[in-house]
């Protein structure tokens, strides 16, 4: 059962106790970088947004749609994304977009499932970046607030009145 010449030496003693200390030492390595990084506040900071600059461009006379630019700061430590936005004073479908460049220079609208908005950043869009595309109505004009929902996938809901601007003026 028991081999009668194994006999404890001092090489096999510290071989033993090197194989055993190495991953003792890597855990509590590793559960003191946790507690730091725990401690610092960054661990499980939720996305925290805020929505400032809004506006909305006023529709030219005829054309069925116009967008609307938000600046979003993301001031947590995970990074969320916009995923839909409503507003009571808009019938019809919003969307979001991404504005791509063609080789010519010129820029093309591309829709967009979700915007995101970076861990400790801002998104801000503009018409050279991404917008809210939004069906136009005649009875907007410069100065007028208009509600909007803007709704991110782990920050959840923030209301946001976005000021009718001229193209141009904001």
């Amino acid at each position: 059962m028991t081999n009668p010449s194994w006999t404890p030496s001092h090489r096999r003693l510290t071989d033993s106790l090197l194989a055993a200390v190495a991953p003792a030492c890597a855990c509590v390595l590793a559960l003191g970088g946790l507690a730091v990084w725990t401690a610092s506040g960054n661990a499980g900071r939720p996305p925290r947004v805020d929505v400032t600059d809004a506006r909305l461009f006023l529709p030219a006379p005829g054309v069925p749609r116009t967008a609307a630019f938000f600046r979003i700061t993301n001031t947590g430590g995970v990074r969320d994304r916009l995923v839909e936005v409503t507003s009571s004073a808009v019938t019809g479908g919003i969307s979001l977009s991404r504005h791509r460049m063609t080789g010519r220079g010129s820029a093309y609208p591309q829709a967009a499932e979700s915007l995101p908005v970076p861990a400790g950043g801002t998104l801000d869009m503009s018409p050279f970046t991404s917008d809210v595309t939004v069906p136009a109505t005649a009875r907007w004009r410069a100065g007028d607030l208009v509600p909007f929902t803007l709704r991110f996938e782990h920050g959840g809901r923030v209301e946001a009145n976005a000021v009718v601007v001229r193209p141009g003026e904001g």
